[in-house]
């Protein structure tokens, strides 16, 4: 039987030309067989809290709402946490404090909403931080517990440290491709433990980072993030084209194999298979 269980990592800021360069674990895996490669174009504005809406639910901002970093409010769609939860499955996260603001409550109490378990919320373990320069490897540490402890079916993990140096440095400097290397790192550690418990994993990102320290524009550098799928649903290989962003969520859907919600697009990736009972 298939285990139909996922890890979703998000990886901030982490732009496609960066991965590919920079990620040798990630290529690695793609050179032998045992990943895809996509190259993807976010939707607009290319900004933090739009973009983790339009991951977790399929959705662009011009049917989200959720068109800027200072929106705060839950979100009104249908969520791959709603979707999950209503088919039987648990979740749970290690994320920056803004996805607990669009799924479990908003807005974030620092005291309170840090640690959220076994909640009936659509998030149901939470571990959340609310500094950017919070560790990533601290944060995959936390992952791992609750993949450990609380098994969910659909885990999502959102590191931040390769935002927070883009922007102080630049996407053109030693320490944003240094971090990139280091998140390549975590993954060679993290991705093993993923596999050997079961579960398809993919990496992505929300946005990209430009040579001036930000994003939010139209350009190839704020737009275009990688996509690395390890399942054996799908083709490993470099893809090429590109790809919708609005394709992640009904992918997550499908690899869990429950039903996408209404306003998801229809699931058209190259190299993806049928799930098949065994």
């Amino acid at each position: 039987m298939l285990n139909k269980k996922v890890v979703l990592i998000v990886v901030d800021a982490l732009r496609y030309d960066t991965a590919c360069t920079h990620m040798g674990y990630m290529q690695h895996l793609v050179e032998r067989g045992a990943a895809a490669r996509y190259e993807v174009r976010s939707e607009v504005p290319s900004l933090s809290r739009p973009l983790y809406e339009t991951i977790l639910t399929g959705t662009p901002p011009l049917i989200h709402g959720v068109t800027s970093n200072m929106t705060v409010r839950l979100s009104n769609q249908t969520s791959l946490f709603h979707l999950a939860k209503s088919s039987g499955k648990t979740t749970a996260a290690a994320a920056y404090y803004w996805v607990s603001e669009l799924y479990n409550h908003a807005p974030f109490r620092h005291f309170e909403d840090r640690i959220q378990l076994d909640t009936k919320l659509p998030i149901e373990n939470g571990l959340f931080y609310f500094e950017d320069h919070y560790p990533d490897s601290h944060l995959f540490a936390e992952a791992a517990w609750l993949m450990d402890q609380k098994k969910p079916d659909l885990l999502y993990i959102h590191p931040m440290n390769v935002d927070d140096d883009g922007h102080k440095f630049t996407a053109d400097s030693k320490e944003y491709r240094n971090r990139v290397l280091a998140v390549d790192a975590l993954l060679s550690l993290f991705i093993p433990k993923c596999l050997e418990q079961g579960y398809e994993v993919i990496v992505t990102a929300d946005h990209g980072m430009t040579s001036d320290g930000n994003h939010g524009g139209n350009t190839t550098e704020d737009r275009h993030v990688p996509m690395f799928v390890l399942s054996k649903h799908v083709r490993a290989g470099i893809n090429e084209g590109i790809v919708s962003q609005l394709q992640v969520a009904p992918l997550v859907c499908h690899l869990l194999n429950i039903e996408p919600s209404e306003e998801m697009v229809p699931l058209l990736l190259e190299g993806v298979r049928m799930l098949k009972e065994a």
